[in-house]
């Protein structure tokens, strides 16, 4: 007997113009199975029910009147929305199935178990409203899906419920925000092959990163067992990112961040009245990722094919089978929030007279905001909520929805980027806090708390009310300037908030901020491990380097990720990445680093920068630094990153540097890398025409170049009204380095707060023709603005040659011999 297909659609038979008659999900399923399965892309098979079944199951059982009637009641204010919705669920379980739906059905049940040569086959029975996953509207959750369905009997039950889930409270709620009329909207069923990802794994996925809406990375979670769990936030998830422009590159590995989630609940096939239980996951599975690298990369080419299919960016499910290994997309609908965001204007807010950190976890959203806690573990106290406080309970889901929408911002134990918590703040436009672990024990009502989500990708709860500051960032009418600006970054976890601004690179990358904040063991402890004396130090590594069997790749590893995120925004464009310019003592101050730090009474003009490269007292540890690097270029692919040594003190010292960085890897001009070095020491100056011939472009570092032209420690307080980027010593010796640079043909460029501070100092360096200036990204725009007009006035002022000024300052047509990159 075959389906009737106005009651029984089979996904290949259906797709994306089909949401009328079966919903946002089943018609994207339909077009998944039809346009990007023979592209490599598994979809498990299954069917839908249509609109049209919807609509002759509830006229045939009188409902739509009945439903009518209790809407009525609630939104006249004579009975709860709680009252209403019960009634309205009661009936349409209450109502048999019209015979031609059963049958069609049941029909195709068997159709399908035959198909995959199945008996009973176990299914997903999902929920798919005509309404669903428009543009505007996510309805995350505002339905029901029922897992490991088996048996004939049981799906007929699976989707009496699923009709009835389409009036749940949280749905009623939903539809009269968005304005959509509840008896317009109908509900289609899939009915979807099971894939045995309880004994797997299975998550979400992103074409785009949620938080910023950078859109050449995808983003995916993952966790064991069914993907409920990552769904609902119920567990903390792996997370990865993979950056799409390199994905196509052969044996690239473009795999920008790897962070190990907790993990430590699984959803499992259950038996009998309970089809799923809920268990806890070994030791080994919380210590190990849930995904190897090249199912990382399978699925993020996976997403790139769905995005570029849809022409938007889209939100997936996954799962792959424990039994098989074979990977699956079980879902894809268009992402609502970030893809609908105003591309030339974005938000920027800053945080000072903080308070304690009381809690921290993956921040949503990049506002921050302050109010009292209000502490709600459990659903069934949501009207114990106070209107506009800060929601901190342990996980949500779409029960929680109506409170979510009157808090002012949110914080969960659990979760991950994809969870319900999420992805709902996202769309309200909170700002929140997933995965803290321990906000509702550290955490109580009443309290008066600061949330941030201004400062990357981790989140801060912080004791206490902090001040806050709204900038509003305008770069839809930006001029062009001559002159390059870039920007200084340390924080990789900032980096993709800024990739809207129109620089030209990052002019400073800082190793060391990486090493302090995502390793921060020292690199010669992580060597030297087995004879570290400090006990506590030892075990403070055994615990940072779990799941890594070399502590010295644990250091690579984290490295090479933290710095491939800058690389990732800018790319590709140049990234210049300073090689660690920590001093002893701020060495010392790592785990492990106070046995491997001589104790020197000035650190600042002691044992830094490239004097430590080929010093046996470090030299293994740059080993790794190199190591990293090399890694970053050539398994990853980010070509555009170009190495900077810092502090180096004389030509002599420059050769060795070079000599032992060609010895770990990264010779000069092979596979084309560049190597820059700061001008900040006089000697950089005095003698930059032999620099010059050594390194392919210079960085002005202004901070160390005024201390030690001034001698005035930069740090010293009783000295700070003496110390002056705009002294006419310093000006002298920046003028000359950018005129000797362009002398020999090499770019140079700034990178201080002083062009972001003194609008005069950076009209002095294009008055001086230098090539480029490194910014902070919240200054980026005044002085972008500032450069621009001083170049209008410049261009006016034209020497006899018929050049303009700057253009005769740095020798017209002096060419660049060693590549095209620029700092």
């Amino acid at each position: 007997m075959e389906t009737d297909k106005k009651l029984i659609v089979w996904f290949e038979d259906t797709g994306r113009g089909e949401v009328a008659a079966v919903g946002g999900k089943n018609a994207s399923l339909g077009e998944l199975i039809r346009a990007l399965e023979p592209k490599g892309i598994a979809v498990p098979p299954g069917f839908a029910t249509t609109a049209t079944a919807y609509w002759r199951t509830f006229e045939a059982a009188d409902l739509p009147a009945g439903i009518a009637g209790q809407i009525a009641r609630w939104e006249s204010g004579a009975a709860t929305l709680a009252e209403a919705g019960k009634q309205i669920r009661s009936m349409i379980l209450d109502a048999d199935l019209p015979d031609a739906v059963a049958d069609g059905i049941v029909e195709a049940y068997r159709a399908l178990g035959a198909r995959v040569g199945q008996e009973n086959p176990a299914v997903a029975v999902r929920s798919s409203a005509t309404a669903e996953d428009l543009p505007d509207a996510s309805f995350a959750g505002q339905q029901e899906t029922f897992l490991n369905v088996s048996g004939e009997r049981q799906l007929l039950d699976a989707c009496r419920r699923c009709y009835a889930s389409l009036f749940t409270d949280r749905a009623i709620s939903y539809r009269k925000t968005k304005s959509f009329d509840h008896m317009k909207v109908a509900l289609s069923i899939g009915v979807q092959l099971m894939v045995r990802s309880d004994t797997g794994g299975s998550g979400v996925m992103f074409s785009i990163d949620t938080e910023t809406g950078f859109d050449r990375v995808v983003l995916i979670n993952a966790a064991w067992g069914l993907g409920e769990n990552v769904v609902q936030g119920a567990v903390d998830p792996d997370e990865y990112q993979v950056f799409k422009p390199l994905l196509a590159e052969p044996g690239r590995v473009p795999v920008i961040e790897k962070k190990r989630g907790a993990k430590a609940i699984k959803m499992i096939y259950g038996r009998g009245e309970m089809p799923t239980r809920v268990v806890p996951t070994s030791k080994a599975e919380r210590e190990q990722y849930v995904l190897a690298d090249d199912e990382i990369l399978t699925l993020a080419r996976w997403a790139v094919a769905i995005e570029e299919h849809y022409g938007c960016p889209m939100d997936m499910e996954w799962a792959r089978d424990g039994e098989t290994g074979t990977m699956y997309i079980v879902q894809a609908r268009p992402e609502t929030v970030q893809a609908h965001r105003a591309a030339g204007v974005f938000r920027s807010f800053s945080v000072t007279g903080k308070g304690e950190v009381l809690t921290r976890g993956i921040a949503i959203g990049d506002a921050a905001t302050v109010g009292d806690v209000c502490l709600i573990e459990d659903v069934k106290d949501i009207d114990q909520f106070v209107d506009g406080a800060i929601l901190v309970t342990r996980t949500t889901d779409p029960d929680w929805v109506p409170i979510m929408k009157r808090a002012s911002a949110i914080v969960t134990d659990h979760g991950g980027r994809t969870s319900h918590a999420a992805i709902v703040s996202r769309e309200l436009g909170l700002p929140a806090i997933v995965g803290t672990g321990d906000a509702t024990r550290l955490l109580h009502s009443g309290q008066e708390i600061t949330l941030s989500c201004a400062e990357g990708d981790e989140g801060f709860v912080y004791g206490g009310r902090a001040e806050i500051t709204e900038h509003q960032l305008d770069v839809s009418d930006l001029p062009q300037t001559k002159t390059q600006i870039m920007l200084n970054l340390a924080n990789p976890a900032a980096a993709f908030r800024w990739w809207r601004l129109p620089m030209d690179g990052v002019g400073l990358a800082r190793m060391e901020f990486v090493i302090n904040n995502a390793i921060r063991a020292h690199p010669m402890a992580l060597l030297k491990f087995d004879t570290l004396k400090n006990a506590a130090a030892k075990a403070k590594i055994a615990e940072l380097t779990r799941g890594y069997a070399d502590k010295a790749e644990y250091f690579v590893d984290r490295l090479a990720r933290g710095l491939s995120r800058i690389a990732a925004f800018a790319y590709p464009k140049p990234v210049i990445v300073r090689l660690s310019d920590f001093k002893t003592n701020e060495y010392a101050g790592l785990i492990g680093g106070g046995e491997f730090e001589p104790d020197e009474e000035n650190p600042m003009i002691g044992f830094r920068g490239a004097s430590r490269y080929y010093s046996e007292h470090y030299r293994e540890g740059f080993a790794l630094e190199c190591r990293a690097i090399k890694r970053l270029r050539e398994d990853m692919g980010f070509t555009n990153v170009v190495v900077m040594i810092p502090f180096c003190r004389s030509v002599r010292e420059a050769d060795k540097v070079l000599e032992v960085m060609a010895e770990y890897g990264l010779k000069r001009g092979e596979n084309g890398l560049e190597v820059y070095v700061m001008s900040e020491i006089p000697a950089n100056v005095i003698l930059a025409e032999d620099f010059a011939r050594r390194f392919d472009g210079f960085s002005i570092g202004s901070n160390d170049l005024t201390q030690l032209t001034l001698g005035v420690d930069r740090d010293s307080e009783l000295l700070s009204e003496q110390f002056n980027e705009q002294s006419p010593a310093v000006k002298w010796m920046i003028a000359h380095a950018i005129e000797a640079a362009h002398r020999e043909g090499d770019k140079i460029g700034l990178c201080g707060q002083a062009p972001s501070d003194h609008p005069d100092f950076a009209e002095f360096l294009v008055e001086c023709g230098i090539d480029s200036i490194s910014v902070s990204p919240d200054s980026f725009i005044a002085v972008k603005r500032r450069v621009a007009s001083v170049e209008a006035l410049m261009h006016k002022a034209l020497a006899p040659s018929g050049k303009s000024e700057r253009e005769r300052k740095r020798g017209g047509a002096a060419t660049r011999p060693h590549g095209s990159t620029t700092l």
